[in-house]
């Protein structure tokens, strides 16, 4: 039994240690041995198969975040189903209104977006670039 905490974070502290040279020394060997060839086929950014087109530096509609954040927001919703799923049975009815609750402020939070046309898709907003 480990009596002081140089005994207790030794192994934590050899551990980090190891893992990084473990990383230092691929990084290094990849360095060293890797083949380096430039050509222009290469310096292009990938697009998934398809000819890049246009800068690629060009500006997205703020939709497109909008629609990453609104997502995100939704996952996190399934998500919390899950441990109220699991303790449901113990906690009867005051978990059901609980949920009951969360999921009411979830679908209003959506049909605000919603009738706020955030979910729209048909028209341009007035910060993208093109009319």
């Amino acid at each position: 039994m480990p009596t002081n905490y140089s005994e207790v974070y030794f192994p934590v502290l050899l551990q980090i240690v190891i893992a990084m040279t473990i990383a230092a020394g691929m990084l290094g060997a990849s360095y060293l041995l890797g083949k380096r060839s430039k050509n222009t086929v290469k310096d292009m950014p990938y697009e998934s198969g398809i000819v890049p087109t246009g800068d690629a530096r060009q500006r997205f509609s703020v939709r497109f975040y909008l629609v990453g954040m609104v997502f995100i927001l939704f996952d996190i919703e399934a998500i919390f189903l899950y441990p109220w799923a699991v303790v449901y049975r113990e906690l009867k009815m005051f978990a059901f209104v609980e949920m009951l609750i969360f999921i009411v402020l979830i679908v209003a939070g959506f049909v605000f977006i919603w009738r706020k046309g955030a979910l729209d898709w048909s028209y341009f907003d007035r910060f993208s670039e093109k009319p």
